[in-house]
């Protein structure tokens, strides 16, 4: 797949830039996880691209190679109780500052996936499809979206019939339609409104 990743222009050419994304926004179940990585020049990982135009065999085998390539990574997230306190929004927004706060070497400058920044400790930068225009936020895509299909099959083994190993606990018919058979779990987002209309039944 060709890229064209020098269009962006980022105030910053030295080698700690980190990518920031997240995963599992728009689902009504489970946390949602983000990850930041500064991806070694001297090591490059041909191929890297937004986490959703990829197969689950060849994400899984970026990830192994950015986790073992990358100059820094780490995966955070804010729990389900989280979200249904703050919201997903400002959810979202912890978990990308936890995501920074974990790298070591720490970040000098930070590209976050979307039009908002988080504060953080160094400069950043929001850039629109992001994990289309730069490597470090597709790694970033890449690493939390396999981190987060693993939480959702191992759910699915504690809570079997709802499907989470398939749609990943976003709103499908196969989810609305275990969740009016079987019910909300704990794990279920409160604050989502399919949920909700759930437990006022």
């Amino acid at each position: 797949m060709a890229h064209d990743w020098p269009e962006l222009d980022i105030p910053y050419h030295g080698k700690l830039l980190a990518g920031v994304d997240e995963v599992g926004r728009g689902p009504l179940v489970g946390s949602v996880v983000t990850a930041a990585v500064i991806l070694d020049p001297d090591r490059p990982i041909s191929g890297l691209t937004d986490s959703k135009k990829l197969s689950e065999k060849k994400r899984e085998a970026f990830s192994e190679e950015i986790r073992d390539k990358a100059l820094a990574w780490h995966i955070a997230e804010c729990s389900v109780a989280e979200i249904d306190q703050l919201n997903i929004l400002h959810a979202t927004m912890l978990a990308m500052q936890r995501a920074v706060a974990g790298l070591k070497p720490a970040a000098e400058f930070v590209l976050i996936d979307g039009n908002r920044c988080p504060d953080m400790p160094c400069p950043a930068m929001a850039v629109v499809k992001g994990d289309l225009r730069h490597e470090a936020i597709s790694a970033a895509s890449i690493l939390a979206k396999v981190y987060r299909d693993q939480q959702m099959v191992e759910l699915e083994a504690r809570y079997p019939g709802y499907g989470f190993a398939q749609h990943k606990g976003y709103p499908t018919k196969q989810h609305f339609a275990a969740l009016e058979k079987l019910g909300p779990i704990p794990e279920h987002r409160r604050s989502f409104k399919p949920v909700q209309q759930r437990l006022d039944l």
